[in-house]
């Protein structure tokens, strides 16, 4: 923690002076949840490496992998980092590729990195700052009991919401599987229907945060998130990531994948909230690191910046694998889009009877 506060330009003679004056207090690192800040492993990097076969580049990912710096093969590694160390040796010993190996680390680290901001970002507004509004002694800020109480249930939600995930992932695995397996044997046919990515972007986002400021035109951005994603949900999609002013999401059925835009597009508009213009186009995808990628993908979000507000544009191909039940088209025609060569033929989504959720 010393070491952390150096770090951080904050010296340790002013620590000492404001602990001594009663502003400052390290009581809250008696909490056992502190226990998790790891000592130094007795090996390098470089030791690792000679030991465990694991090339060093292949190491470094543990620490690049949650956004620190690459270490030295010098550098020891910390006790918290072994078990990873042991999932690499694992990976490898069964022939797994390096690249992919690299790849779900980097994923796992930036997920986690992601919640553990999160909650200190919550720690921060829900404890500290409220402490701080109201003159508590600084031996108190941090609330070791309620840490102690707190860190083991909200680990467990963690890894409940991981379950979660896992049981869903692994289930379309599975089900990819069989399909394939049936497709080999000439039992049933895999659907030729490619999927679809869609991009909605909220009308309007640069001006709103110039006039409310952006605490607010991020909380708008959730608002809006959270509710093209449950429309989205309900269509069979899922929401791949959200940009800012919008989101991105991925069907496997580009039909379901249009009626899901009107649906988010009407959704908004009951709600009160700035209209959305919508952008969606079917075609291959390449799927990296938890996000897709690809000219699918691109072009999509081409189509949302050209639709206007309240619109839902699709590619020819979106539309021709649609189906025809409930949807009605009207003719763009050919137009130019931003990084795209040559132009490209758009149609406009409507409803024919929308359905009595999406009025």
């Amino acid at each position: 923690m010393a070491k952390s506060f150096e770090d951080a330009g904050i010296s340790l003679p002013d620590v000492a002076a404001a602990i001594e004056r009663g502003a400052l207090s390290l009581d809250f690192l008696d909490a056992a949840s502190f226990e998790r800040i790891a000592d130094l492993a007795p090996e390098s990097f470089r030791e690792v490496s000679d030991r465990t076969g694991i090339p060093l580049e292949l190491l470094a990912v543990i620490r690049e992998a949650v956004g620190m710096a690459s270490p030295s093969p010098d550098d020891r590694l910390r006790e918290d980092e072994l078990p990873i160390v042991r999932f690499i040796e694992l990976q490898l010993a069964e022939g797994f590729r390096p690249v992919a190996i690299e790849r779900v680390l980097r994923v796992q680290g930036d997920s986690t990195r992601r919640i553990a901001d999160a909650e200190a970002a919550w720690w921060n507004s829900e404890v500290i700052e409220p402490a701080i509004a109201t003159g508590a002694d600084p031996a108190k800020i941090s609330d070791a009991e309620l840490t102690d109480r707190i860190s083991p249930i909200m680990e467990r939600s963690v890894i409940a919401m991981y379950h979660v995930n896992q049981a869903r992932a692994w289930t379309a695995n599975v089900i990819e599987g069989f399909e394939g397996l049936m497709a080999e044997a000439g039992i049933r046919s895999r659907l030729e229907r490619l999927p679809a990515v869609c991009f909605l972007d909220i009308t309007g986002y640069t001006q709103l945060t110039q006039e409310r400021g952006d605490s607010e035109a991020a909380d708008l951005a959730s608002r809006v998130a959270r509710l093209a994603e449950r429309c989205a949900v309900r269509r069979g999609g899922k929401t791949i990531k959200w940009l800012g002013d919008g989101v991105m999401f991925y069907f496997d059925d580009p039909g379901q994948g249009i009626r899901g835009a009107l649906e988010m597009v009407d959704a908004l508009a009951a709600a009160g909230l700035p209209p959305a213009h919508v952008g969606v186009h079917a075609g291959p995808v390449l799927f990296q690191e938890g996000d897709y990628f690809g000219q699918t993908v691109n072009l999509s979000a081409r189509i949302s910046e050209f639709a206007e507000a309240g619109e839902v544009l699709v590619s020819q191909a979106a539309a021709d694998a649609s189906g025809e039940d409930g949807l009605s088209f009207s003719d763009v025609g050919p137009v130019a889009l931003k990084g795209v060569f040559g132009p490209v033929h758009l149609l406009r989504a409507r409803w024919d009877d929308p359905p009595p959720d999406a009025r």
